[in-house]
């Protein structure tokens, strides 16, 4: 009887001897450690035009995506990259591209580097569709169903998105341009068209991207300048680079708001006109409040285009 009630009185004070903290501590359960959440994978695949080539886009920021071929460029991806951080979205966000080469050149010559699961895909054709025939479609409808094979092998749930972009300058405007004499809307609708039949004809293409069409609402507003060769009007942008074919700083900022705006579901104009990258690109407030209304408007009429279809 001695000996259990030592015992028992041992264990007391041992008892009493604890902090409140230390008996705490021994009275809540470990907390569950929460696994990590992996960033969401976006890929562009494209040339110069999603490069950023002939402005300052080009090489700004490229340390914040990676470029596949170590090139170091920044470009659409790394603008897009900023506007999802600013927003507070988680985007690994990596590119493989090639200045002046077809989606046909990148599966034949480079798909061992990105042959691999994604989770969004932007594919960006050469700007006349096809070097030796202009606006034919027949190379690009091949070469977005081999991608598109390709990437939905990896993950059958890829969200596969086809740029239509903008209408080149000189395309337009100079007699050597396949495009020469017609309205300048044009080339970009018919890049719209052969991107809407690419999309219909392959299955697991998404959606659409309407770079060019929110060019042409830029110019139809007169928030942008529609004839570069001819002088730009006060107080309009000049959305094409110094050659008339690339963009400008302006050319491209809009370029990835439509792509932001399409691929997150966020409004544009949630940036706001105090927006990072085009305070360090140089844009007004004004400008980037400006060319942000032309983007969701964009992707607001697309949405009503679709409901209708």
């Amino acid at each position: 009887m001695t000996y259990r009630r030592d015992i028992g009185l041992l264990i007391v004070s041992v008892m009493l001897a604890m902090t409140p903290v230390a008996r705490a501590q021994q009275a809540t359960p470990a907390p569950v450690t929460q696994k990590a959440v992996a960033p969401r994978t976006i890929l562009f695949i494209g040339n110069s035009f999603t490069q950023g080539a002939h402005s300052a886009a080009r090489n700004w920021r490229a340390g914040t995506v990676t470029d596949l071929n170590g090139a170091g460029y920044g470009g659409v991806p790394a603008l897009f990259k900023l506007f999802c951080d600013q927003m507070g979205l988680d985007y690994a966000v990596s590119l493989e591209t090639q200045g002046g080469k077809t989606l046909g050149f990148h599966y034949d010559k480079r798909r061992a580097l990105f042959d691999r699961s994604w989770d969004v895909v932007v594919l960006q054709e050469l700007s006349v569709l096809n070097r030796d025939k202009p606006g034919d479609t027949a190379h690009y409808l091949r070469d977005v169903a081999r991608l598109t094979s390709l990437f939905r092998a990896r993950n059958p749930a890829v969200d596969i998105r086809l740029v239509a972009a903008w209408t080149r300058a000189d395309q337009i405007y100079r007699p050597q341009g396949h495009w020469y004499g017609r309205p300048v809307a044009a080339m970009a609708n018919d890049l719209r068209a052969a991107a809407d039949g690419a999309r219909a004809a392959t299955r697991g293409v998404r959606g659409v991207l309407p770079v060019g069409q929110a060019w042409n609402r830029a110019m139809a507003q007169g928030v942008a300048d529609p004839n570069p060769y001819d002088g730009i009007a006060y107080d309009q942008l000049d959305l094409w680079a110094y050659d008339h074919y690339h963009a400008s700083v302006a050319g491209y900022y809009l370029s990835a708001l439509v792509t932001f705006g399409a691929v997150t579901g966020i409004d544009p104009t949630t940036l706001g006109a105090k927006e990072k990258a085009a305070d360090e690109l140089g844009l007004s407030e004004a400008q980037a409040a400006a060319l942000q209304r032309v983007a969701r408007d964009t992707l607001a009429a697309e949405g009503a285009r679709l409901t209708e279809e």
